[in-house]
């Protein structure tokens, strides 16, 4: 018997964990998600119409990727069969289609595969699944934790449709308690139980969007609570924070969160938004995020986003990172802070970068030119003779350390490259070139 093999109807165990008993049974039971299972949804009218196409269900634990496939199993007439992507392999995959071919030919009936954790499944697994969700011999419905964009076989992918899971609102999360606490069969609507406001909002807002933490400490809160001299069992905020005393981070060093938390921190510091650097820092800090990583991409945004706008910054991203190796964490998370933060105020220029790319792009698509003869090694044996270095200009020698001389080859002369920004020290670096300019121009 797997975990879908239940009839609505069926008799609770009072054994098994809050979280379990309160699963929705039905689509009019299920709490949050509107965006693909509200009234009127595409989902829900297949649901409704047991109409199913394979489809892959991502988003954040404890959002209800779960338990929706369980309606889905208790709604319709399809046999309905669950693999866990952790525990199963090959011959289970295989095993699955041969029956459901059996029952396809023999009984008319349809299957439907739900595979938890299905980016678990490495390519060979998932090429396995392929051909039958093709033909139709089985309606595939994936759930996972991680981007289907990344983790699932194109060919997979084209063929399902893709449904995203948001993490559940607070006031979601309040409904879910306040359900579990009056549901009579399930929760505890039997127990007398009293629950303070601030106790509430605390499970609530410390769940952080997922609903089988907060009934997890709900049930914990419970279940250590001695009833008081008239039966109460009186769950304070003092009881709430023991529950649950930390909040779960949803956060993957190997998957999305930490792709998509990265890119929230970078964008930050080039959006000049002081406190959601900080916060994203911190948030990849909380989660165990390798400090070298956090201090390598500091360093890649000082030059790249802030440049010669502010040289600084990178003298103070490298400090930063120096000290990460040198002083070690948890200290280091000030030096690395203090370096997010200058980069997030200074001036912005993307110049360097953009110069860079540009002179890649020029050595890469032009006919390489030879080294002007003034501008080649005069040092080794036999160099003068052929020329090299003669007619070359040392600049220290002139005004201001600068006179004109051509420095790239005959065919790319005009080449322009660098674009100094107007803001910071750019403008300072603006103002230099465009005095080269000028004595270029007396000079000609």
């Amino acid at each position: 018997m797997d975990l879908f093999d239940f009839s609505e109807g069926r008799q609770t165990h009072l054994g098994q964990p809050l979280a379990d008993r309160m699963r929705p049974r039905t689509i009019e039971e299920f709490i949050g998600q509107e965006h693909i299972a509200g009234s009127g949804r595409l989902l829900r009218r297949a649901i409704k119409a047991d109409k199913l196409t394979p489809m892959i269900f991502f988003g954040p634990p404890g959002t209800g990727k779960t338990t929706l496939a369980r309606i889905i199993a208790n709604n319709t007439s399809a046999h309905f069969q669950q693999l866990n992507a952790v525990t199963s392999g090959v011959n289970d995959i295989r095993s699955v289609i041969s029956k459901a071919k059996e029952r396809l030919k023999y009984d008319d009936q349809k299957t439907v595969l739900f595979i938890d954790e299905i980016h678990r499944f490495n390519k060979s697994q998932q090429d396995a699944l392929l051909p039958s969700v093709e033909d139709g011999t089985i309606i595939l419905i994936g759930a996972t934790t991680e981007s289907p964009m990344f983790e699932i076989n194109p060919a997979l992918l084209s063929r399902s449709r893709l449904f995203r899971f948001t993490p559940l609102t607070q006031e979601n999360i309040k409904n879910i308690l306040t359900q579990a606490l009056k549901d009579k069969e399930r929760g505890y609507g039997d127990y007398p139980i009293e629950i303070d406001k601030e106790a509430l909002n605390h499970l609530v807002q410390v769940a952080n969007g997922d609903a089988r933490t907060a009934l997890h400490a709900l049930e914990l809160a419970v279940l250590t609570t001695d009833p008081d001299k008239n039966g109460t069992i009186h769950i304070d905020l003092g009881v709430a924070e023991e529950s649950i005393q930390e909040r779960v981070l949803q956060y993957d060093k190997s998957g999305d969160n930490h792709y998509d938390t990265t890119s929230a921190f970078i964008k930050s510091m080039r959006g000049s938004d002081p406190n959601a650097t900080l916060y994203w820092l911190a948030k990849m800090i909380e989660a165990g995020e390798d400090p070298k990583f956090i201090a390598r991409r500091i360093v890649i945004h000082a030059a790249e986003d802030v440049g010669l706008a502010d040289p600084n910054a990178l003298l103070i991203a490298q400090a930063a990172a120096q000290a990460v190796t040198f002083v070690g964490m948890p200290e280091a998370r000030i030096p690395l802070a203090e370096a997010a933060l200058y980069i997030a105020t200074a001036p912005k220029s993307n110049s360097v970068i953009i110069g860079i790319d540009q002179a890649i792009a020029a050595v890469k698509k032009e006919i390489t030119g030879q080294v002007p003869l003034h501008l080649r090694d005069a040092h080794y044996k036999g160099a003068k003779q052929l020329g090299h270095g003669k007619g070359y200009k040392y600049p220290h020698d002139y005004e201001d350390g600068y006179t004109p001389q051509d420095y790239l080859p005959e065919h790319l002369k005009d080449l322009k490259l660098y674009q100094p920004s107007p803001r910071g020290y750019e403008k300072s670096i603006q103002k230099r070139l465009d005095y080269f300019v000028k004595r270029n121009q007396e000079n000609n």
